[in-house]
């Protein structure tokens, strides 16, 4: 994941807000931290796509705008503890699980529930309705966003020639309004060409620097073409 640093609830015109900056750090899969440049600006500006794309499908963001070569400005919110993790694509723990070729196409979007960081982090909704970390009104409300943003960007992505293969989604709330809040970067934004001839980055084997701005550069030049 990329590293970011956080500077929340201050003034402006607009209420109070958060200010996000994207660093050229990166930590791989291995917790290892790599420098890489420019993928704090590049990250930020193919955020702020992202989430003004689907802005215009009625989407809820807390995204307010960009701040600066590497910074976002969010309003206010409360985050949940955990986020969601769409599939559309068979990853390599559910391909051992039941039998399937890894990357096969799935018939319907499996959403698994994570909490925390750990290679144990997933849990059900009956773990987050139990434990008080979210209601079951907020549960079908996220999950209904979650359905959206998914037929969205997989037809975005579609338009494109890739295929959506995952996508992570981090929720906020600020009194009974629920806000989209994550990101889209390498680590929760998974994409592969459909043209099997052409020579891509694999976004779950990202080990060194030089992987991590390739993958990058690619989802920044999907979001930088009118």
């Amino acid at each position: 994941m990329i590293e970011i640093l956080k500077h929340n609830d201050i003034p402006f015109d607009e209420g109070n807000y958060q200010l996000i900056e994207y660093q050229d750090n990166y930590f791989i899969s291995d917790g290892k931290k790599v420098k890489v440049k420019d993928i704090g600006k590049k990250v930020a500006l193919t955020n702020a796509f992202f989430f003004d794309y689907l802005k215009e499908y009625h989407i809820p963001t807390a995204f307010l705008r960009v701040d600066g070569e590497n910074a976002l400005k969010f309003s206010t919110y409360n985050e949940f503890p955990f986020r969601i993790k769409i599939l559309n694509s068979a990853d390599k723990r559910n391909a051992k699980i039941f039998g399937l070729k890894e990357g096969a196409e799935l018939n319907l979007p499996l959403f698994e529930f994570h909490y925390g960081n750990s290679k144990e982090s997933i849990i059900s909704e009956s773990h987050l309705i139990a434990f008080d970390l979210c209601t079951p009104e907020d549960m079908k409300l996220i999950t209904r966003i979650c359905s959206k943003i998914n037929a969205v960007l997989k037809s975005f992505f579609d338009r494109r020639n890739e295929t959506l293969a995952e996508v992570c989604c981090n929720f906020g709330k600020l009194e009974d309004k629920i806000f989209l809040v994550g990101d889209f970067t390498p680590a929760s934004l998974k994409i592969f060409p459909k043209d099997e001839s052409v020579k891509w980055t694999n976004p779950y084997k990202l080990l060194t620097a030089a992987e991590v701005k390739k993958y990058t550069d690619h989802l920044f030049n999907i979001a930088s073409v009118k």
